[in-house]
């Protein structure tokens, strides 16, 4: 007879936690540092899944989704500008009356003085430049406070459109200022079921977004930090690339991507990168996030106002020559609760209130989450009125889920 000599089993309680566990924990905690992006995107998804079904694949159509560009496109714009302002801790109340101002001198200079189109673009930017700075003067170096100056810029901008339209609408536009605001990139190569060029800017932004996915993983285990584990890295990645991938192929599969597209590509690029990994992007979160002890650091607050509200009138100005190029003509109610689109972007987007919160990309997703509301609720049949309630509360809860946020993080 022979005796077994092996020691026991471990009993459960005593047996290494598995992987499962943690990798839970570092979920969660992942998730609940980045709370109000991934909520977003996740009502962004909602939002399409909801009105894809009700709409009976309306929404995701072609010829849908570019339109839903084209509509957005002067909105987006905006809502980049306006994350900036309230990341920097101010309000601009004047971006829809400028936009209106902008359409009207340039169809002033274009129709009515025949000036080259490009000519005319470059002078209204510089109006809209200078509207921006006129501000950013009475804001950081007077200190008025923001919401008194552009307060007055809105009533002053939308009375010198009156003037230089004398109550009028004033059109056509060139060709060539159209086809930026509506116009399609042109087929290039063999002739295919798709746009080819729009394929390859698709790819191209496929190996930008892993490129990028992998370089902040990078960083982080250089600096100790515990990034996503590799399955779930891999699974995000797979995602990314899939929601890429789908859009492309939408637009492709109609007239290609909307010239406009690539304007709010290259400022989401742009000002991504600035807000990020440059000096002055890191100067606007201190002044918003805590202004005494950024002065105290160092930070030139004046100027760096000045500048978030300059860059706000040249964004303002472009966003007013796309929308009165798409529409062909210049009109005095042109621009008007522009500015409470973007505000309202900015914050279902991620914004806080309180200043130093937010990003570009979250602009762009709070814009997306309102254009895919206004356009599914118009293909559904939704009355206007009710479409301003749904906002209005959508709105609230966006604005409402960060104070709950903020509190939660405190207790």
């Amino acid at each position: 007879m022979t005796t077994d000599t092996s020691p026991p089993p471990p009993a459960a309680e005593e047996r290494p936690p598995g992987a499962a566990p943690a990798v839970a924990r570092l979920l969660m905690d992942n998730v609940r540092r980045n709370t109000r992006q991934y909520g977003m995107l996740f009502a962004l998804g909602l939002l399409v899944l909801l009105f894809q079904i009700w709409t009976g694949g309306d929404l995701l159509l072609p010829r849908n989704v570019s339109n839903l560009v084209l509509q957005n496109s002067y909105i987006l714009i905006l809502a980049i500008g306006m994350m900036i302002v309230i990341i920097s801790g101010h309000i601009d109340l004047s971006v829809g009356s400028l936009t209106a101002l902008v359409g009207a001198v340039a169809a002033v200079l274009m129709v009515e003085h025949q000036i080259a189109w490009p000519l005319a673009v470059g002078i209204t930017l510089l109006i809209g430049a200078a509207a921006g700075a006129l501000q950013g003067f009475f804001i950081a170096y007077i200190g008025i406070p923001s919401f008194i100056v552009t307060l007055a810029g809105m009533l002053l901008f939308r009375g010198l459109t009156e003037i230089f339209l004398q109550g009028q609408t004033l059109g056509p536009f060139p060709q060539g200022l159209q086809k930026v605001a509506n116009g399609f990139l042109p087929e290039v190569g063999p002739v295919t079921n798709y746009h080819n060029l729009t394929l390859l800017l698709g790819l191209g932004v496929i190996a930008v977004v892993i490129n990028q996915e992998v370089r902040t993983r990078r960083r982080q285990a250089e600096f100790d930090l515990t990034p996503l584990p590799r399955n779930l890295f891999v699974l995000k990645l797979v995602a990314l690339v899939a929601a890429v991938a789908t859009a492309t192929l939408l637009l492709a599969s109609y007239k290609g991507a909307p010239v406009v597209l690539l304007i709010l590509a290259v400022l989401l690029g742009c000002f991504g990168y600035v807000m990020r990994n440059v000096v002055v992007g890191r100067h606007i979160y201190a002044i918003g996030g805590n202004l005494p002890a950024a002065k105290l650091s160092g930070v030139k607050d004046r100027r760096t106002t000045f500048a978030v509200f300059l860059n706000m009138g040249v964004l303002a100005a472009l966003a007013g020559l796309v929308f009165a190029a798409r529409f062909n003509a210049a009109s005095p109610k042109a621009g008007i609760n522009f500015e409470l689109e973007a505000i309202a972007a900015a914050f279902i987007g991620g914004a806080s209130m309180s200043g130093g919160v937010g990003t570009v990309l979250g602009a762009i997703i709070g814009g997306l989450v309102l254009g895919v509301l206004n356009n599914g609720m118009n293909l559904v049949g939704i009355g206007t009125d009710w479409q301003q309630v749904i906002k209005g509360l959508a709105l609230l809860a966006a604005v409402g889920f960060d104070v709950w946020n903020k509190r939660r993080a405190t207790t």
